[in-house]
């Protein structure tokens, strides 16, 4: 029998839980069918890999030898397989812009002016709620540029592998309808907001145990919260059933005004992310970079709230 990858993945497998039941449950695999691999594995070796009892396996010393390979090898050829994809998903010169976006306010403005500049080239979009699933698809090489938010100084996905910069930073607003008696407020505390419903978009990482927490910092539990698309939040805060949560670029929209909340408990970064070994995405980052900085600060200057917000609060807006 010759060694396969999927062998050093069993192998693998066995040692990182302790045994070959928990192991064959991670492999997808029925323990009698995993017992019978391992056999034939430790045949074509020439050994036991694994020293077994009630308490568990434990690797041999030719298993410790099989396992310095195999966490070696597995990964190398997981890089490699994923390089190929990207490769055989990138052009070689950018000839065209796949992005992909979260749904935030610099995805259009940057398309524009990628069309502007570019007439020839063709621009697609893709997005999702999911961050995570964005940064999947600039690793794969099926996007070359992604548009995302991150809560805080959290780190964005596939930080380790992908580059990303840092292209503004907005404090979190409070949405009212015009209507709302606290409309007229410059700045509200989030106390003033304890008996509110509210109303956010959906996403991954910690925000929403970020809004919870400064909610209880500022003593009080949100009476609901309900996560739904733009549109929804729009018109909840409308018709006055809920306040909602939004970034400081949010755009001018009739029937409801946008404040910054005493403290700036909540911060949003948007951050523009390429693959490194993407040459033509690493050759185009400078003007795509220069292009969404463009879009973000028209999103600002659309704000007038924003605007006077961030010009007594220099450590947030334009990254630099």
């Amino acid at each position: 029998m010759e060694l396969e990858l999927r062998h050093l993945r069993a192998v693998r497998a066995i040692a990182d839980t302790g045994s070959l039941t928990k192991a064959a449950a991670t492999l997808g695999l029925a323990q009698p069918a995993l017992s019978a691999q391992l056999r034939r594995i430790e045949k074509a070796l020439g050994g036991p890999l694994f020293d077994r009892d009630h308490t568990g396996a434990r690797p041999t010393l030719l298993g410790e030898l099989v396992l310095e390979r195999a966490r070696v090898v597995l990964p190398a050829v997981s890089e490699l397989q994923e390089e190929a994809v990207r490769f055989a998903n990138a052009w070689g010169t950018m000839e065209r812009f796949r992005l992909g976006g979260t749904h935030g306010p610099l995805l259009g403005g940057l398309v524009d002016r990628l069309v502007t500049a570019h007439p020839a080239a063709p621009v697609s979009t893709y997005t999702s709620w999911s961050v995570a699933e964005i940064a999947s698809q600039l690793v794969d090489g099926r996007l070359d540029f992604a548009l995302i938010g991150t809560c805080g100084e959290s780190p964005p996905p596939g930080n380790d592998r992908l580059t990303w910069q840092v292209i503004g930073v907005d404090p979190v607003f409070v949405m009212l309808p015009d209507s709302h008696p606290l409309a007229g407020e410059q700045e509200l505390d989030l106390s003033a907001l304890a008996d509110e419903c509210w109303a956010d978009v959906p996403g991954e990482g910690c925000f929403a145990d970020c809004f919870i927490g400064a909610c209880a910092r500022a003593g009080f539990s949100p009476v609901s919260v309900y996560e739904t698309d733009t549109a929804s939040v729009v018109h909840l805060v409308q018709v006055g059933r809920a306040v909602g949560l939004c970034r400081a670029t949010f755009p001018p929209t009739p029937g409801l005004v946008t404040r910054p909340i005493t403290g700036s408990p909540l911060s949003w970064r948007h951050l523009l992310g390429w693959h490194p070994r993407s040459t033509a995405a690493g050759a185009a980052a400078g003007a795509v970079s220069g292009y969404t900085r463009a879009a973000y600060a028209e999103a600002v200057q659309r704000s007038e709230s924003c605007t006077r917000w961030l010009a007594a609060h220099p450590r947030f807006g334009a990254a630099m």
